[in-house]
């Protein structure tokens, strides 16, 4: 009686094994799912913005994009210090005072335009300053990154393009620092340098640039590309930075197609003179010594 027991207390163990075993393996399969969601990159936290502007909370995407590693020049010596007159001068001997800063404000917003500005600073293996509007960032964070993606700086211009001289103090200080907060969020890297829209500013403006750690300036060479006479003339544009070419010159421009177009025949002029471009990462930072 016993002997015929045993194959069945035996199926009934191996039975019983099986399932112990399907149940691990199940188990560790649900383990390993709920391990690999948990690195997935969670959307970064966003900072309100003005009221005017849509909230950045709501529409915070996820941070994925690789940041591009530091310039050689970024780990390097500075070279050049703006002056009182937001002009650039050698630090040293040994660097030529025979360069320029290039600058562009108020983007960014076109796609088309600043890929043709990149591609020209690209072809002259140059460097520049796109200080932008907190909400064409919002609007366009695409090409913000796009701008980045391709070498460039990222210079903070205020959220919107007011007067910041003829605001309160709790309203330059959320201009300049939603600003900060917006580009860091989508770049990683928070903004060095400040220029005021239309170069307007005061000790507040300056103090509050320089609490978030950027250089303030305006320029020193206009382009005049924002007025009438240069608008669709692009060698209005080159006349007109060509006439106050100096040494160390700031000199500011603006997406626009006429500036675009006017650009690689402008950079070609200056390398004729024997000039060459400031990287911004070889610009003395705040507080360097």
């Amino acid at each position: 009686m016993m002997k015929r027991r045993l194959p069945i207390l035996n199926a009934l163990l191996t039975a019983s094994l099986f399932v112990t075993l399907s149940a691990c393996s199940s188990s560790t399969k649900t383990t390993e799912t709920d391990q690999a969601s948990t690195t997935i990159q969670q959307p970064a936290s966003a900072t309100t913005k003005p009221s005017e502007t849509p909230s950045a909370q709501a529409n915070a995407v996820p941070h994925t994009e690789t940041i591009a590693a530091p310039t050689e020049a970024a780990n390097s010596k500075p070279l050049y210090r703006m002056t009182d007159a937001y002009r650039f001068v050698p630090i040293d001997e040994a660097t030529s005072d025979k360069a320029v800063l290039l600058t562009f404000d108020d983007g960014p917003n076109n796609e088309t335009i600043i890929d043709s500005l990149l591609t020209t600073l690209d072809k002259h293996k140059a460097k520049a300053i796109f200080f932008v509007n907190g909400y064409r960032v919002k609007q366009n964070p695409e090409l913000l990154k796009l701008i980045q993606g391709r070498g460039q700086t990222i210079g903070n211009h205020a959220w919107d393009h007011n007067n910041l001289k003829e605001a309160n103090d709790d309203a330059v200080k959320q201009q300049i620092g939603d600003v900060q907060d917006e580009v860091k969020r989508l770049t990683g890297t928070a903004p060095l340098f400040f220029r005021p829209p239309y170069g307007a500013g005061n000790d507040i403006v300056k103090q509050t640039a320089k609490d978030h750690g950027m250089l303030y300036m305006t320029w020193s060479n206009g382009s005049l590309d924002w007025e009438k006479p240069a608008r669709d003339n692009p060698a209005e544009v080159i006349r007109n930075v060509m006439e106050q070419l100096h040494p160390g010159a700031n000199i500011l421009m603006h997406e626009l197609q006429w500036t675009a177009d006017a650009l690689d025949e402008l950079l070609t002029k200056l390398e004729k003179e024997g000039y060459t471009f400031i990287d911004p990462a070889t610009i003395s930072p705040i507080g360097y010594t």
